[in-house]
């Protein structure tokens, strides 16, 4: 009898293990063995808007170091719409392997969920890996906008209520908001024309169909270098070095006023926490080389690098901070 249940032993434990496995109760094994092997096919790395907007610019540029590092290709696939909306719950319903990855914005993360009626909780619905880059806004306009200070566009928006216009990526964005928020703090009245990504935006307030918009220097340093448009303030705590000559709206005449926005990669909710530490470490080690850091900071995008942790912090945070200005600034969708 003993030696016919010893034989039986191999048997009752692949029964036991299969049953487990069928249960989804071993994790740890098949997400360890994910990691180790991770990525062993090409990864999607979604931008929420279209391509040539300032997150699709860094989105390519951390994807091309990925794609080497791994040795598979690293994919970028532009879902522009809803100011970021409908790329960031396609990522929130992908299946969570590691192999879709948001570059994710400000806006996606923290604002969209207040404006928009959305099928998902940005702040719950994604895993937080790292928060890639500050990234400095401007107010830029065309050279045919009469204001050249903000005192100036002040007064404008004040003698002449809606009859200028500015552009943004979108209603509920974070050009949106920051515009949004100066109207708020200056009385000022300006339209708003919303359009659907940063990229086509630009390109019509380059030929003057539009004033002017706040937007990353990513995506208007060019067109500021070359004279297409012109720099009237940076909106962060401080001047940027590639505009030193350019005030902040704070010491312009809007003292309190400030806005940064940023770009950081998530994953889908219960992506495994170790795929995630090595997309983290990885993404770390390409951040960490002295030339990305030297592009990223000539682009105006200052490197963050930080942690999981501190980057969910840092989601939530912001969610709170920014609900509670589009409540008092009366953002509503157009």
């Amino acid at each position: 009898m003993k030696e016919k249940w010893s034989r039986c032993v191999p048997c009752a434990r692949g029964l036991v293990v299969g049953a487990m496995l069928m249960a989804g109760v071993l994790p740890n094994f098949s997400h360890a063995a994910g990691a180790e092997s991770y990525p062993n096919r090409p990864v999607t790395m979604i931008v929420a808007f279209p391509a040539g907007g300032g997150t699709d610019i860094v989105a390519r540029k951390i994807a091309q170091r990925l794609t080497t590092l791994w040795g598979k290709q690293v994919i970028v696939d532009n879902k522009g719409g809803a100011a970021g909306v409908i790329g960031t719950t396609l990522t929130a319903k992908a299946e969570p392997n590691g192999y879709t990855l948001l570059m994710a914005t400000l806006g996606n993360l923290t604002m969209n969920q207040f404006i928009y009626p959305m099928e998902i909780n940005p702040t719950k619905a994604l895993t937080p890996i790292t928060n890639v880059v500050g990234v400095n806004f401007v107010l830029v306009a065309h050279p045919s906008f009469p204001a050249n200070t903000v005192k100036e566009m002040i007064a404008l928006g004040k003698q002449k209520p809606g009859q200028y216009n500015y552009a943004s990526s979108g209603a509920g964005g974070a050009p949106h908001l920051a515009i949004e928020l100066f109207k708020n703090m200056t009385g000022t009245d300006f339209v708003h024309i919303p359009y659907k990504g940063s990229a086509p935006s630009i390109a019509d307030l380059l030929a003057g169909q539009v004033s002017f918009t706040m937007d990353s220097l990513v995506q208007t340093l060019p067109y500021i270098v070359s004279g297409q448009l012109k720099a009237i303030a940076v909106l962060g705590p401080q001047r940027s070095a590639l505009l030193p000559k350019v005030p902040t709206v704070a010491e312009s005449g809007v003292p309190g006023y400030e806005f940064v926005n940023w770009f950081g990669l998530v994953a889908p909710q219960n992506t495994p926490t170790d795929i995630v530490a090595k997309i983290r470490a990885d993404v770390s080690t390409i951040l960490s080389q002295p030339d990305m850091a030297e592009q990223l900071n000539k682009m105006g995008a200052d490197v963050i690098n930080n942690s999981s942790e501190q980057y969910g912090a840092q989601i939530v945070a912001d969610a709170q901070k920014w609900e509670k200005i589009i409540k008092l600034v009366g953002v509503k969708l157009e």
